[in-house]
């Protein structure tokens, strides 16, 4: 009996916990507007014509070996893009606050 007790006074104490006001990245990325970023196969020039120069272009990674590719990264405000010979390959979404689960910004 006491045991039951205690499971269910558990599920109590769970079930009004507050909850945190926190948000998932995939959550904020699925709301919005998929224009936002550069789509795959844009060329960097497409990229910079559409949305500006990059804050910032970080070092290239890669490239040490055939079958490994070169990747160069910019950096916007609200996202990173990835490109392999000139062409996006993916553009990210990065982590808007502190209240914000998701990827941090990129590693330089």
């Amino acid at each position: 009996m006491t045991f039951r007790f205690g499971i269910t006074l558990l599920a109590v104490l769970v079930a009004s916990a507050p909850v945190a006001a926190e948000t998932l990245l995939v959550e904020r990325v699925q709301q919005e507007n998929h224009a936002a970023m550069p789509a795959r196969g844009m060329s960097m020039a497409q990229v910079q014509a559409r949305f500006g120069a990059p804050s910032d272009r970080l070092d290239p990674r890669g490239g040490q070996k055939r079958a490994w590719p070169t990747i160069n990264r910019w950096t916007y405000p609200g996202f990173v893009v990835y490109f392999e010979q000139e062409k996006v390959i993916d553009a990210v979404a990065i982590q808007a606050s502190a209240n914000e689960t998701g990827p941090k910004p990129p590693i330089r």
